[in-house]
């Protein structure tokens, strides 16, 4: 027989003091720290304690009883739901407060290494409708909301078009309006999926893995292009044709109307082929008069004003004279590398995924570029002394790793090679941190400039200038 769960206690009148990582904010009971979602400074709140560890606890907010005056209305009728957007309650000013202090307290905290004054983070202007890229999920098994479950209603009409609710991958939850993209994204969603329940169409079964219709991923361009994905778990052309000719119809401004069929037990598709239905296959980004095409699988920065912020960023912290030697590692698309090789007399782009070295040598073949180059591999295996040896030593490195960093033995091999400069530009302070920490046995950070891609998240960008010690 299974032991009866301790019932965690309901503590009364707690202070939220801090906001911490993961978009959590901070209250402390008896020297024990709680982690709180969707608290501000100064709410005074009854708190659940959800979960008990020995340091610490993770809880919720049962009963607000005085707010903060940092709140401000969020403006998502799905916040605390949906999982995303956690500080919609906090004004967007103090948001980047808070994302400043996570870049200073992890640099100073992990990298304990000498620093230079950090400079202010760069905010993002819009904050609202800034991504270019949003995916939807369409499921037969909406989920319900505490507030739905108390109602005693009946749901009988349980197919959804949204988001996945964290923690529970066969849950979607229904979306009435997100303001992360334009609400041409939600014109489309809700279309699709009318159109989908008028004709009877089975919405997908993430348990059972089957039905008809599956995701949509939207990508409207800072050109006004737009690219619409529609995957599908049921090879039916009547019904693709069906429909994706309702959508061309209704929607003719979509510039590369797309769709896969995926009958795999997982959404992904970058192995699968793409049809192209109406339009191109690809829409174009621009920035400072350079075009990069943007295929369905292809990585590009998801919000296109801050990523050209970005690299402005990157490229006057390179400090580029034209003479010198680039290698980008983590190139991705060829985006950093294109852009900055105007300034250089060569770039060399190193990424892990071949699709999307293939975009970068198209992206620079399209631009006129012809001192770039690109390989495809895994950057401890590609990025050796006899790579450095056969290609040359870098004068500037750029580099701009996924969430987990970069691997030892790639710090190592940028340690023998010596750059004059590394540009080192993360999505992650805390795997920066630790990055420079290794560094500093060569380079000293010589400037630091915090950049917000993602307003209303707690996910920070962080461009962080080195310089060879002499």
């Amino acid at each position: 027989m299974a032991r009866k769960r301790k019932e965690l206690p309901l503590i009364e009148g707690v202070e939220i003091t801090d906001v911490a990582a993961e978009g959590n904010s901070i209250a402390r009971v008896n020297d024990m720290v709680v982690f709180v979602p969707f608290g501000a400074p100064g709410d005074i709140a009854d708190v659940k304690i959800d979960r008990k560890k020995k340091s610490y606890a993770e809880g919720h907010i049962e009963k607000l009883i005085t707010e903060s005056p940092f709140r401000v209305k969020p403006r998502c009728s799905h916040f605390t739901v949906c999982g995303g957007c956690r500080w919609q309650h906090l004004p967007y000013e103090f948001q980047l407060k808070c994302k400043q202090k996570q870049v200073t307290d992890a640099l100073e905290r992990i990298a304990k290494v000498p620093l230079p004054e950090i400079s202010p983070i760069l905010g993002a202007d819009p904050i609202w409708e800034y991504r270019n890229k949003m995916e939807y999920t369409f499921s037969n098994k909406c989920w319900l909301t505490f507030e739905q479950l108390r109602s005693g209603e009946e749901f009988p009409d349980r197919d959804a078009a949204g988001f996945h609710i964290p923690g529970a991958f066969d849950k979607v939850l229904d979306i009435d309006r997100c303001y992360l993209q334009d609400d041409f994204s939600n014109q489309l969603r809700k279309f699709i999926k009318q159109f989908g329940k008028n004709h009877g169409y089975s919405f997908y079964d993430l348990k059972a893995q089957c039905g008809f219709l599956r995701t949509l991923m939207v990508r409207i361009a800072s050109t006004g292009q737009i690219m619409a994905l529609l995957a599908v778990g049921e090879d039916d052309k009547q019904k693709i044709e069906e429909l994706l000719g309702a959508v061309k119809e209704q929607f003719p401004q979509i510039t590369s109307l797309l769709y896969v069929v995926n009958t795999k037990l997982n959404d992904t598709f970058g192995d699968l082929p793409v049809v192209t239905y109406s339009g191109l296959p690809y829409i174009e980004e621009e920035m400072e008069g350079l075009k990069f095409r943007v295929g369905p699988k292809s990585f590009y920065q998801t919000n296109s004003k801050q990523a050209h912020n970005l690299y402005k960023i990157a490229r006057d912290f390179a400090g580029l004279t034209g003479k010198e030697l680039v290698y980008d590692l983590y190139t991705g698309t060829g985006t950093i590398a294109n852009f900055v090789a105007r300034n250089a007399r060569h770039v060399i782009g190193i990424e892990y995924v071949e699709d999307a070295i293939r975009d970068a040598k198209l992206n620079s073949e399209v631009n006129g570029i012809a001192n770039t180059e690109f390989y495809a591999g895994d950057m401890k295996d590609v990025l050796t002394s006899d790579f450095i040896k056969e290609h040359g030593r870098p004068d500037v490195m750029i580099v701009d790793p996924p969430r987990a960093g970069m691997h030892t033995d790639v710090v190592n091999v940028i340690l023998e090679a010596e750059p004059r400069r590394i540009v080192y530009v993360s999505c992650n302070p805390a795997t920066q941190a630790r990055d420079l920490a290794l560094l500093d046995a060569k380079y000293s950070v010589t400037a630091v400039r915090p950049v917000d891609m993602f307003p209303h998240t707690h996910h920070v960008e962080n461009v962080v200038c080195l310089d060879r010690k002499q």
